[in-house]
């Protein structure tokens, strides 16, 4: 099925979130049972607290540049394609070191300081690839509502929200207004189901109005719409937007376009070792296929080979020869 249809003009795909500090690592299910949280969420703690939980895991984490919105921008600059990603960052050497990550992997840095530090997030992994996050948003959460103008968005053909930024509902409503306002499509990731649990009267009301592209995968798709069935779930999620993309794990996606339904396969990912990013990484391909021209079924595919390259390492920074193999696909 035919793509969507974008301007010359604007070919920029725009990630719009929290600036974060990965710190990756491995624990059994019982570390997260002692703690008290559901395997599999996002937890809002303060940086104190992240330091506590490095203290008890057996091995110092992997640290490495992340946020979702910014995964994404990193994977559409890697595939070739033009890349820009907003966020706040402190003013300390992982705010250097995440700025620098972002040119490195050709992503335009349009980056606010803040006196408060860099944010963080420890990603905890158990065993069958999952990752439970828990997140110190520090110097991200100061990114304010008059900061993010249409200007960030000049020559936009997408851009692309996570659902983390409606624990800010001010900055999200700012954020989708001033990219409708440049002309952009606006794309939305849910983020975590119990982000939607949280903002379900917000999401309601952006959906609605601003939303062009909503993605969401079976937990989130679930938590939103109230639907088991995905068949139904699929169909309360394409309601109010121009497409609708519910991710269905190991069995790939289902994309709702034109009122159509369209199966993306999924690539097998045999040696999986780490979930992070993998939505993320899917959000790159697919936006990016779209906005170079290609089909929906050809966009995911690549949004499927993004996502099956980035389980088989540990954190969101794919490989130069994962990249290479994506590549070939174009």
């Amino acid at each position: 099925m035919s793509g969507l249809q974008f301007q010359k003009d604007k070919q920029v795909i725009v990630g719009v979130g929290s600036a974060l500090v990965d710190m990756l690592a491995r624990e059994d299910d019982a570390f997260l049972e002692e703690l008290g949280v559901e395997k599999g969420g996002m937890n809002l703690v303060e940086s104190d607290y992240i330091e506590q939980l490095v203290d008890q895991i057996d091995s110092p984490p992997y640290i490495v540049p992340g946020g979702s919105a910014c995964n994404t921008a990193i994977g559409v600059g890697m595939l070739g394609g033009k890349a820009r990603f907003v966020g706040k960052l402190g003013q300390d050497q992982l705010g250097d070191l995440f700025r620098e990550d972002l040119k490195k992997n050709h992503v335009e840095p349009l980056l606010f300081a803040s006196d408060l530090p860099t944010g963080r997030v420890l990603s905890v992994i158990t065993p069958d690839a999952q990752r439970s996050m828990f997140t110190y948003l520090g110097a991200a959460a100061e990114l304010k509502p008059d900061e993010v103008t249409a200007d960030c968005f000049k020559h936009a053909a997408v851009v692309h929200v996570e659902g983390y930024l409606l624990f800010n509902r001010e900055l999200m409503l700012a954020t989708v207004k001033a990219a409708r306002a440049a002309g952009a499509r606006v794309s939305l990731d849910l983020a975590s189901f119990n982000v939607v649990e949280e903002s379900k009267d917000l999401l309601d009301q952006i959906i609605e109005d601003y939303i062009d592209i909503l993605i969401a995968n079976e937990d989130e798709a679930r938590a939103y719409t109230g639907e088991t069935d995905e068949g139904k779930a699929l169909t309360a999620l394409s309601k109010n937007v121009e497409l609708a993309v519910l991710k269905i794990g190991r069995r790939g996606s289902i994309v709702n376009h034109a009122g159509k339904d369209i199966k993306i396969e999924p690539l097998v990912c045999p040696n999986a070792v780490d979930t992070t990013g993998a939505g993320d990484l899917w959000a790159a391909g697919f936006l990016f296929g779209l906005v170079s021209g290609y089909s929906i079924e050809k966009s995911g595919e690549f949004a499927s080979a993004c996502g099956s390259e980035v389980c088989q390492v540990v954190g969101a920074n794919i490989p130069e020869d994962g990249w290479g193999r994506i590549r070939k696909l174009l």
